[in-house]
């Protein structure tokens, strides 16, 4: 009845929350919207590069423009290897960008650009007239280009999925709509390839290089004007103060993203898993090898497995809600590993059923592990968020920095797997043993006891990649209550910093007085028993037990300078900002070494040894810019200039904004002269602009230099005055 109803009231649910969000929501239907059907676009632009972006069996590379296996192994890596510095380069960026439109929306239009002129360029470069060595360079070049531009795109179309709320459960919701939205793109161009390559080339090859010649630029262009749904509609929602200026220095960063213990328990599953896709080819291999059925049962069993990914984007939300991620993606695991087992019995299974039965079984297989992978990018958001938590900045850029180690991991493991094919029977020797003189050496599955040993193996080899892979989530504990317990506090840290530093904003700062006066309600209160519960009952008593979790949180920061450890290091902090910025180098300079020695038995000793190393290595590098740029002392960098050009900026982008507005009416309206003039003082705005980012450019790496020589002082002073923002807001609180 519930579910009735709510389909009942669906239009008029849409119709007051198509601008306005829900309550307790961040993101209203209108955003959602264009952020779903804008992926659509996304997704054409990803259809096409992905299929030119190097990689070892690479179809359009290898069978079309020519490319042979070996040579495509060499750039293959070259172009890997490539994409290390550029992703670095990247990360950077990403987390120093300051804009009206946040981190990544600005790159949607940035990198979309040049992202479909590569992909045109790619396609219809005259490689027919080119020797080997050259369609290598050339490929490699463009492949170089994708590493960087489509790459920073793609990256930050997903990555938007972070920052679009901070509420786990909104950002998976959306996160669902938009999955089935934007996968209609490669389900149309699934559709309609073979069509037209019939229609282009008068036979059914996909080898030919005139059918993507045809589709593909137009698949690039149309997607990249949808895609600017997402740029124009969507907005960014990261909790942080209005009066900090964000400079993160890529070293830090990245040591700072290295102590996200959750990131490298997803990361880690990943890594040691990376043999459960083993089984993957079995299905092709039953059809092509064993003859299991016809080409038109084959197309309807390819069309029913490939279905299998939708359906979690639909239950998906009520689980999570339901068990939690942990739960949901622990439970999947331990089935699909039970799947994946399951098939070793059935390839053994004689007749002309066979297909259908292991179909069922990947179905089923399928259908789990594509909610592994809907719950991915919610994960993904969740330890953003825990890091900002934990470290006090917003750097998420740099997570694909770090992700960099998979890379090199999976350079590392891309040989195992063809290994296993070698010792399960797939090599000459098996094949001239079977009296196979000519062809592959993948015309052994011709034979049914060899295509089953080596089915069976790489089953083998999947059920151990996927118990491995489950491993690191039972270390898992990043809940959903713990999620928003973590943006609560980050909402009283914005607010209490916006108020001491002068910057007026009642909302965020009654948002603090209630996270808190929540907080005290639940202090102390017992968690009620969700079990055998349903409907509103439970959401109830979830509700309940979730500000439980968070009154624990959230108090404990607003007592946190009041702890053994709050103490020692407001203690420490008073003493070198004490010093001045010209003596606080003998202050803060500590031995590492001497700080790992001080004693671990209790928490509080921990976070203090902790706390100690962190900042004798901050100092140590702190003194080493001071040498190498400041011979002559610290001065205190004056934020005006910066302040005033990125106010400048800000109000340069709405100039642009209200100009490109302006000229789309004036070309709707045909008037010319207007539209003249308008193009005239964008190409003004725009050079005022280039101007504003050099100079911005300039005062930032002057900023950022003071700011890794002053570091232990900068972060002492910011300390104290955290403290003393507390206290201010504590008192505003009692009037």
């Amino acid at each position: 009845m519930e579910l009735i109803d709510k389909l009942r009231s669906l239009p008029q649910t849409l119709k007051k929350n198509w601008k306005t969000p829900p309550e307790g929501r961040f993101v209203p239907f209108r955003e959602i919207t264009s952020v779903a059907v804008g992926g659509m676009g996304v997704k054409f632009i990803v259809y096409c590069v992905a299929n030119m972006i190097i990689s070892i069996g690479n179809v359009l590379i290898g069978n079309t423009i020519g490319i042979k296996p070996s040579a495509m192994y060499v750039i293959y890596i070259v172009s890997i290897l490539s994409g290390f510095p550029l992703t670095a380069l990247r990360a950077n960026m990403i987390d120093n960008t300051r804009s009206m439109k946040g981190k990544y929306l600005p790159y949607i239009l940035k990198m979309g650009i040049p992202s479909v002129l590569l992909g045109i360029g790619f396609i219809w470069a005259p490689y027919e007239k080119m020797s080997d060595p050259v369609k290598c360079a050339v490929v490699l070049l463009f492949n170089i280009g994708f590493q960087f531009f489509y790459n920073f795109y793609n990256d930050a179309y997903e990555s938007l999925i972070n920052v679009i709320s901070p509420n786990t459960i909104e950002r998976t919701d959306i996160y669902a709509v938009r999955s089935v939205v934007e996968n209609f793109s490669p389900s149309i161009a699934g559709i309609f390839l073979p069509i037209a390559a019939r229609l282009i080339t008068g036979n059914n090859t996909l080898y030919d290089l005139r059918v993507y010649r045809v589709l593909y630029p137009p698949m690039l262009i149309v997607g990249f004007a949808v895609s600017m749904l997402v740029y124009v509609n969507a907005n960014e929602r990261i909790v942080q103060p209005k009066s900090r200026v964000i400079q993160v220095r890529f070293a830090d960063a990245f040591r700072a993203v290295m102590r996200n213990k959750y990131f490298w328990i997803i990361s880690l599953a990943g890594w040691i898993g990376f043999l459960e896709g083993s089984f993957g080819q079995i299905l092709g291999w039953m059809y092509n090898y064993q003859n299991a059925c016809s080409a038109g049962q084959y197309a309807l069993v390819t069309a029913i497995y490939g279905n299998a990914s939708l359906w979690p984007n639909l239950f998906g939300p009520a689980l999570i809600r339901k068990y939690g991620k942990k739960k949901v993606l622990v439970v999947s695991n331990l089935m699909n590993i039970f799947l994946i087992a399951l098939l070793l019995p059935i390839i053994r299974i004689k007749g002309s059923g066979l297909i259908w039965v292991l179909l069922a079984c990947l179905f089923a297989n399928g259908l789990i592990t594509a909610l592994g992978h809907f719950i991915g990018p919610s994960l993904n958001a969740d330890i953003r968020d825990y890091q900002q938590y934990i470290t006090g900045e917003r750097i998420d850029g740099m997570f694909a920095a770090v992700g960099l180690i998979g890379n090199i991991i999976t350079l590392a493991t891309s040989s195992v797997l063809p290994a296993i094919y070698e010792r399960s029977g797939l090599n000459e020797a098996t094949m001239l043993s079977l009296g196979i003189k000519s062809g592959n050496v993948y015309d052994v599955l011709y034979d049914p006891t060899y295509f089953t040993h080596i089915c069976s193996v790489l089953i083998i080899a999947s059920v151990v990649g996927a118990a491995l892979n489950v491993i690191p989530f039972f270390f898992y504990d990043l809940s959903e209550a713990k999620q928003k317990a973590m943006v609560s506090v980050l909402k009283i840290r914005a607010a209490f910093e916006d108020y001491g530093n002068g910057i007026t904003d009642e909302e965020g700062l009654a948002s603090a007085k209630e996270i808190i006066r929540t907080a005290e309600e639940f202090d102390g209160r017992s968690p009620v028993n969700e079990k055998g519960l349903r409907g509103k009952e439970f959401k109830a008593a979830r509700e309940i037990n979730d500000n439980i979790v968070i009154s624990q949180v959230v108090l404990a920061e607003i007592d946190k300078f009041n702890t053994p450890e709050g103490k020692a290091a407001l203690e420490r902090a008073r003493a070198i900002v004490a010093a001045g910025l010209d003596g606080f180098g003998s202050v803060a300079s500590a031995d590492i070494g001497e700080a790992k020695r001080l004693p671990k038995e209790t928490h509080s000793e921990r976070e203090i040894r902790a706390a100690a190393v962190r900042d004798a290595r901050e100092a140590k590098l702190a003194a080493k810019v001071r040498s190498k740029y400041f011979a002559d002392g610290l001065k205190p960098f004056d934020m005006t200039a910066l302040n005033e050009l990125f106010e400048q900026r800000d109000k340069n982008e709405e100039s642009i904004k209200a100009a490109l507005d302006n000229l789309k009416r004036e070309n709707k309206n045909g008037d010319k002269a207007a539209a003249s003039a308008l193009r005239a003082e964008l190409a003004s705005l725009r050079t005022e602009k280039k101007n504003i980012d050099t100079l911005i450019k300039k005062e930032t790496t002057d900023y950022t230099l003071y700011n890794r020589a002053a570091k232990p002082y900068l972060s002492a002073l910011r300390l104290i005055e955290e403290n003393e923002n507390y206290i201010k807001a504590a008192e505003a609180f009692k009037e």
